[in-house]
C-alpha cells in the first residue's frame, strides 16, 4: 500500500511509543516515591486494602502510646506510695520505741509524736499532690463511685477495677452459700466452777494453741468458769483465742473467721478425775451450740482436740468468689473488688446487694478500637490518713495529737493495728498497680508492637514498590521507548518512498 494521507505505521508506532512512555512514567514514579500505588488507577482494589491497613496501623500506633501513657501514670502514683510506705515504716518504729514505757521519757514521747503529726501531714501532703498531667492520682480522683453500701452488712468495699457502660451502674449482687464460721473447742465441766471432789489440791491444767501463739493454763479447785474465762481472754493477744462461759462449759473460739484459724485444746492434767468429769470436743457454730452439749468428733481429753474455721462462700453478680474468712474477692475482665462482710451477714445464708458502682476509676483505652472490650480500668483509693485504716481497727488519723491512737496517752497497740492495716493496704495497692503496670500494660504493649508490625508488613507488600522488579521494568521500559521512536522516525520516513513514483 502507498498511501500518504493516512500513515498506518506511524500511527502504529505513535500508540507503541506512548504506551511505553507511560509506563516509563509509570516506573519512574513508583522509584521516586517507594510505592507501588500513588492512585487509585494503580490498583483499586489494593489501595482500598492499603488505606484500611494504614488506618488500622495509625490505631495501634495511638493505642500503643495510650498504654505507654498509663505506664507512665502507675509509676507517678507507685512513686508516692512507694513514700508513704517508708512513712508508714517509721510510725511503726515510733510506737514501738513509746511502747518501751519505764525507759522513755515524758519529753521523748512528746518529741515521738511531734514526728508522728509531721508524718501524718507528709501523707496527707504525698496523697494530695501526686499527679500526673494536672489529674490528681492518690487523691480519691481515680476511685470508683459507689453508693448504697450498708454498714449492717458490709464492713469494708473497695471497688479496683470495674467495667460500667456509660450512662448506666453495676449493681453488686451477693448469694452467701457458705457460712463463715470461726474455730471452736468446747470444754465441758459439768459444773459453773471447777470441783476436784477428792482430790483439792490437784490442778487442772490445760493448753491451748492458737493460729498467734500457744499458752499453758492452770486452775485450782473452786475457780469459777467465768474467772477461768477472764484469765484465758487476758491472753487473747498471744493466743488469737477468746472463751466465753457457755452453760456447764467454756467455748474456746478463736477471734478470726476462716480456715486459716484453728484452735487446740489439751487438758495435760484432769485433777485426778480420770477424764470423765472434764471433755472436749470441737463445736460448730450453725448446728448446734456447745452449751446443748452436741459433741462434734469428741474424743478423750488427755488427747486435745483441735477445729479450724471456715471461709464464707458466696457468689458476686452470679460468679464464684474467692473467700477468705469474711472477705470476697472477685476478679474478672468486668469486676475486680474486695468486700469484708459483717460477721452476722457472713454467718448467714442469704443475699443482699453490696452496692452500687456508677462510674469513676481510672480508665485506659488499651486497644486499636474505642470499645468497653479495649477499656482497662484502675481504682486507686483516697490514701490520705484518714483513709488508711478500716472501721474495725480504726484510721491512721487517730495516731494524731490527742487522739486515741496517739503516742502520749493512747492506745499502742490500737495504734500498732492501725498501722499494720494502713501498710498491708498501701502494700495491697502498689501490688495491684504493678500487677496493671505488668501483665496488662507490659503484655499490652509487647502484643500491639507485635500486631504493628504484622500490619505494616502487610500493608508494605501491597502498597511499597519492589525495587528490583521495578528497576527491570524501567530498564526494558528505556529500551521499549528508544525502539519505539526509531519505529517511528521509520515509519514516518516511508512516505518519501511514495516520490520515486512520480518519476
Amino acid at each position: 500500500m502507498s498511501q500518504i494521507n493516512t500513515n498506518i505505521n506511524s500511527l502504529i508506532a505513535q500508540r507503541v511509543l506512548s504506551a511505553n512512555n507511560n509506563a516509563l512514567t509509570k516506573s519512574l514514579e513508583r522509584l521516586s516515591t517507594g510505592y507501588r500505588i500513588n492512585r487509585g488507577g494503580d490498583d483499586p482494589a489494593g489501595l482500598i486494602i492499603s488505606e484500611q491497613l494504614r488506618a488500622e496501623k495509625n490505631a495501634i500506633s495511638a493505642a500503643i502510646a495510650n498504654a505507654e501513657r498509663a505506664d507512665q501514670i502507675a509509676n507517678i502514683a507507685e512513686s508516692g506510695l512507694q513514700e508513704i510506705t517508708n512513712l508508714l515504716t517509721e510510725l511503726q518504729s515510733l510506737v514501738g520505741a513509746v511502747a518501751n514505757d519505764a525507759g522513755i521519757s515524758d519529753e521523748e514521747k512528746d518529741a515521738n509524736q511531734l514526728q508522728v503529726d509531721a508524718i501524718l501531714s507528709s501523707i496527707d501532703r504525698i496523697a494530695s499532690t501526686t499527679e500526673f498531667n494536672g489529674t490528681k492520682l492518690l487523691n480519691g480522683r481515680l476511685d470508683f463511685l459507689v453508693s448504697g453500701v450498708d454498714s449492717s452488712d458490709v464492713i469494708d468495699f473497695a471497688v479496683n477495677g470495674a467495667k460500667v457502660p456509660s450512662g448506666s451502674n453495676v449493681n453488686v449482687e451477693v448469694v452467701v452459700t457458705q457460712s463463715a464460721q470461726h474455730a471452736g473447742v468446747f470444754l465441758s465441766a459439768a459444773d459453773t466452777a471447777l470441783n476436784f471432789g477428792g482430790a483439792p489440791t490437784s490442778s487442772f491444767v490445760f493448753e491451748v494453741i492458737g493460729t498467734k501463739g500457744t499458752r499453758e493454763f492452770s486452775f485450782a479447785s473452786g475457780v469459777s468458769l467465768s474467772d477461768m474465762a477472764a484469765s484465758i481472754n487476758g491472753f487473747k493477744a498471744i493466743t488469737g483465742v477468746s472463751a466465753a462461759v457457755s452453760g456447764d462449759g467454756i467455748v474456746f473460739k478463736t477471734d478470726e473467721f476462716g480456715s486459716s484459724q484453728f484452735v487446740s485444746v489439751k487438758i495435760t492434767n484432769d485433777a485426778g478425775q480420770g477424764g470423765g468429769l472434764y471433755t472436749l470436743s470441737s463445736t460448730d457454730e450453725n448446728t448446734a451450740t456447745a452449751a446443748s452439749g452436741v459433741a462434734f468428733t469428741s474424743v478423750a481429753a488427755a488427747n486435745g482436740v483441735r477445729d479450724e474455721g471456715q471461709n464464707i462462700g458466696a457468689s458476686v453478680n452470679g460468679l464464684a468468689a474467692a473467700g477468705r474468712g469474711t472477705q470476697l474477692t472477685i476478679r474478672n475482665d468486668a469486676l475486680d473488688l474486695q468486700m469484708v462482710i459483717e460477721d452476722t451477714t457472713a454467718q448467714t445464708l442469704g443475699s443482699f446487694t453490696a452496692g452500687t458502682i456508677y462510674g469513676g476509676g481510672a480508665k485506659f483505652n488499651l486497644g486499636p478500637e474505642v470499645s468497653i472490650g479495649n477499656q482497662v480500668t484502675l481504682g486507686i483509693r483516697n490514701v490520705a490518713a484518714r483513709n488508711l485504716g478500716n472501721n474495725e481497727v480504726g484510721y491512721l488519723s487517730n495516731l494524731g495529737s490527742g487522739q486515741d491512737n496517739n503516742l502520749i496517752d493512747g492506745d499502742l497497740t490500737g495504734a500498732q493495728e492501725v498501722i499494720t492495716e494502713a501498710i498491708n493496704q498501701i502494700a495491697g495497692l502498689r501490688g495491684r498497680i504493678g500487677s496493671f503496670q505488668k501483665n496488662v500494660v507490659g503484655s499490652t504493649i509487647t502484643s500491639l508492637n507485635i500486631s504493628y508490625e504484622n500490619v505494616s508488613a502487610a500493608e508494605s507488600a501491597i502498597r511499597d514498590t519492589d525495587f528490583a522488579a521495578e528497576t527491570a521494568a524501567l530498564t526494558r521500559n528505556q529500551i521499549l521507548v528508544a525502539a519505539a521512536t526509531s519505529a517511528l522516525q521509520i515509519a514516518n520516513a516511508n512516505p518519501q518512498n511514495v516520490l520515486s513514483l512520480l518519476g
